[in-house]
């Protein structure tokens, strides 16, 4: 697997920098591994939370959950 055969390169460089990010890598191997494997991804769910959070912090303080609820409704509809 060419994932494996680059990680193993990568740590025989002993680089301090490097070794901190590969760290990383090890840590989500896995969610990496998928990414490479799957074509699909999450990014509808994601765009969705976006845009409800962005439309709920520009509403804080000034409507109630009901109308926040209404909004996101009518933009899911009309998008």
């Amino acid at each position: 697997y060419k994932f494996e055969i680059w990680l193993k390169n990568a740590a025989k460089l002993n680089i301090r920098e490097l070794n901190s990010f590969l760290g990383g890598i090890k840590r989500d191997k896995k969610a990496i591994e998928n990414a490479i494997t799957y074509r699909y991804t999450n990014a509808l769910t994601e765009g969705s939370v976006n845009k409800l959070k962005t439309l709920k912090k520009t509403m804080y303080g000034k409507a109630s959950f009901e109308t926040l609820r209404k909004k996101l409704l009518w933009y899911e509809k009309n998008k």
